[in-house]
C-alpha cells in the first residue's frame, strides 16, 4: 500500500504535534538532487530547513564542540561508519517511532534507534572484458593472486571501504579479514586514488581491469553524462558479488535526530517524511540510490544494472567492527 507524504505527515503535523517552524539539518549529502527533498517537506509542513552543510567529520567535529548549545536537529550524512561515529560521539538521541520501525528495515537501523537508514548501495564489482575474461564472484576472489595487478579501489580512510571490510569481520572474522585485505593490497593495479568514479574511468582506460565502486556513481552515469565514463558504458562489465552466498554488501544514507535537538518534533517528522514512498522514489530518481522502504520502484538507472540478492546483515553490528577494520587497513599497509 502507498503511503503518501500528506498521509505520512498527518499524525504529526495535523494534529499539532509539530509546533516549531523550522529544522535545523546538518548534513554531508553533497547532491544537488535532494533540493526537492527539502522543498517537500517545507511544502508538506511549512517547516523550514536551515541547512548548514559540510564534510561529515567537520559537521561531527563542529557538533562536539557546540556541546549542549548545538542549534542541530538533524544528523543526515552517508555511510554506517558515520552514522556510528556521531552516535558513540553522544551527539544523537533515540527516536521511537512506530512509523519508522515499520518502514525501515530492522537490519537498516542502529540497535539503539539513534539513526535510521533511508537509501542504500550496493558496492559493485566492475570489470573491463577486455583485460579480465573471468572476473571476481565474490569479494573473497579479488583478493586471489589471479587478478594481481589489475584491482583499482579507493584508499582505506573512505568509508565505503571500511564498512565493507567490517561486514567481511562479521562474517568470516578478523583473520580472514586480514588475509583479504593483504590480498587486495597485493593485486593493485596503482596505489589507491580518487572517488569511485575515478576507479570506473580507470576501466576505461585500461589502467584497471577490476574496479569495486558503489552502484550509484555507475547509475548516474547511465541517466547523464559523467566524463570519462558515459561515452564508455557498454565497455564496463559488472558483478553484483557473493550471489550464491551471502548476497552483495549494502551501504546507506541516513540519518539521526541531534542529542540537543532544539526542534525535536519537527526533526522527527523530517525522518518519517525520509521514509514516506514520495522521498523514497526520489532518493532513487534523483541520485541513483536504491530505496530502503519495501514495494518503492527505482529508477530506470539503477533498474539498468538488474536484479540482485543483498546482504542482509545488521548493519548496527557491522558497524561495531568499524574500528577493528581500521586497524587491519594500517596493518597490511592498504593507503
Amino acid at each position: 500500500m502507498k503511503l503518501a507524504l500528506t498521509t505520512l505527515m498527518a499524525t504529526t503535523v495535523l494534529a499539532g504535534a509539530v509546533s516549531a517552524q523550522e529544522l535545523n539539518l546538518y548534513s554531508s549529502r553533497h547532491y544537488e538532487t535532494d533540493e526537492r527533498l527539502y522543498s517537500d517537506f517545507t511544502d508538506a509542513t511549512g517547516i523550514t530547513i536551515n541547512r548548514i552543510e559540510g564534510n561529515a567529520d567537520e559537521l561531527i567535529a563542529r557538533m562536539e564542540a557546540e556541546g549542549v548549545n548545538s542549534p542541530a536537529d538533524v544528523f543526515l550524512t552517508v555511510d554506517t561508519s558515520r552514522l556510528q561515529r556521531a552516535a558513540d560521539a553522544g551527539l544523537l538521541q533515540p527516536v521511537e517511532s512506530e512509523l519508522l520501525e515499520a518502514r525501515i528495515p530492522s537490519n537498516l537501523q542502529d540497535d539503539e534507534n539513534q539513526w535510521f537508514g533511508f537509501s542504500q548501495r550496493a558496492r559493485i564489482i566492475f570489470y573491463n572484458p577486455e583485460i579480465v575474461d573471468t572476473p571476481p564472484a565474490t569479494y573473497a576472489d579479488l583478493a586471489d593472486p589471479a587478478y594481481q595487478g589489475l584491482v583499482c579501489i579507493r584508499s582505506s580512510t573512505n568509508t565505503y571501504n571500511q564498512t565493507l571490510l567490517a561486514s567481511i569481520i562479521e562474517h568470516e572474522g578478523e583473520e580472514a579479514a586480514t588475509d583479504w585485505a593483504e590480498g587486495v593490497v597485493a593485486n593493485f593495479a596503482r596505489a589507491p586514488q580518487g572517488g569511485d568514479t575515478d576507479q570506473l574511468r580507470g576501466l576505461v582506460s585500461g589502467e584497471c581491469g577490476i574496479a569495486v565502486s558503489n552502484s550509484y556513481y555507475f547509475a548516474r552515469a547511465v541517466r547523464r553524462e559523467v566524463e570519462g565514463v558515459s561515452e564508455a558504458l557498454d565497455t564496463i562489465g559488472w558483478v553484483f558479488p557473493n550471489q550464491e552466498g551471502r548476497g552483495a554488501h549494502m551501504n546507506l544514507s541516513g540519518g539521526g535526530v541531534a542529542a540537543h535537538a532544539p526542534n525535536r518534533d519537527a526533526a522527527v517528522a523530517f525522518l518519517e517524511y525520509l521514509a514516506s514512498d514520495q522521498a523514497q522514489e526520489y532518493f532513487s530518481a534523483g541520485n541513483d540510490e536504491f530505496p530502503v522502504v519495501e514495494g518503492v520502484p527505482v529508477a530506470e538507472s539503477v533498474a539498468y544494472l538488474g536484479t540482485f540478492e543483498a546482504d542482509e546483515v545488521d548493519l548496527s553490528d557491522v558497524a561495531d567492527n568499524i574500528p577493528t577494520a581500521q586497524e587491519i587497513f594500517n596493518t597490511v599497509g592498504w593507503p
